[in-house]
């Protein structure tokens, strides 16, 4: 006859283990319920200090545009368009829109170009030459804009005892040259060095990987930079007081003194004129739009470019 095992019931230290670990589990639970809020309300506070911070950030900003919209726009007027100054009387800005394209499309067609280059040279290139390159764009991006503006002063406006829309246009190459470095070398490094390597690994030349693999990829990258260069160049009148310094006359050359928004907005600014103020309030909400429009539409063409790429 076989002993038949009877499994044994569990005693009082195995009932106490099991209260001991619901315990715990209550202590658990009732920790992580605490830790729960306060995680909660440190967020709601991060929040609210982050919509502060955002709101402080924007306020200057909202301020100016509000300010200059509602002195600027009872200005635009047709003729303000197509005329030129009459001072005292107002008159328009016609000579300074065409200035502004002048000296600004000649400021980009000179850095541009330069800028992308020297891009190039310290994606590929390294050693103590493309560090002083790199460190000097740095620095140039700091250097104040009155100061280029007598640098290139002494160089195309005295030696030549004549003022100009190439000075001018010269002078804010020098301050768009550093953005465009910086920016187009940031959109290069962005794409993936691979496809470089691949390109090379099928024989294919050095300059054709460059053109159809690394522009085509920093292409909205290239594209943002750039614009928001000439964004940051637009407005500057340091350096044209220096330079370009202005002519009430529509000029077309590249040679002579030309006008430019900013300069009719420093101008005739500070003139005692009520006309002339009115007309410094219209070319300041022009070319406040002109910046807003131009950095949006960097934005927008890279996210088109982007998206394209994908």
């Amino acid at each position: 006859m076989t002993e038949v095992k009877v499994p044994a019931t569990p005693g009082p230290a195995g009932a106490g283990l099991g209260e001991g670990a619901a315990r715990r589990r209550q202590v658990i639970r009732s920790t992580s319920a605490r830790s729960l809020v306060r995680r909660h309300l440190a967020g709601r506070v991060a929040v609210a200090l982050c919509a502060v911070a955002v709101a402080i950030s924007l306020a200057p900003l909202v301020a100016l545009v509000a300010y200059t919209t509602s002195r600027g726009i009872h200005a635009l007027t047709v003729g303000f368009f197509t005329q030129s100054p009459i001072p005292p009387d107002g008159g328009g800005i016609s000579n300074a829109i065409v200035g502004s394209l002048i000296i600004d499309g000649l400021a980009a067609a000179m850095a541009v170009p330069v800028g992308i280059v020297t891009a190039l040279f310290l994606l590929e290139r390294r050693g103590r030459l493309a560090g002083a390159v790199r460190f000097t764009a740095d620095v140039l991006t700091g250097v104040p804009s009155i100061a280029i503006g007598i640098f290139a002063y002494a160089v195309l406006v005295e030696p030549f005892a004549h003022f100009s829309a190439l000075a001018g246009s010269f002078a804010l190459a020098v301050l768009m040259l550093p953005i465009v470095i910086r920016s187009s070398e940031s959109a290069m490094r962005a794409v993936p060095r691979d496809e470089w390597e691949a390109g090379l690994a099928l024989g294919v030349r050095r300059g054709r990987v460059v053109r159809s693999i690394v522009l085509r990829g920093a292409l909205p990258g290239l594209v943002t930079g750039n614009l928001l260069a000439l964004a940051r160049a637009v407005g500057e009148t340091a350096p044209l007081l220096f330079t370009a310094i202005g002519s009430q006359l529509f000029n077309l050359s590249p040679t002579q003194p030309t006008a430019a928004i900013p300069l009719v907005i420093y101008g005739d600014g500070t003139a005692p004129f009520p006309a002339q103020q009115q007309i410094a309030w219209g070319a300041a909400f022009v070319l406040l739009v002109f910046v807003l429009v131009l950095s949006l539409v960097a934005r927008l063409v890279a996210g088109r470019l982007n998206r394209q790429a994908r």
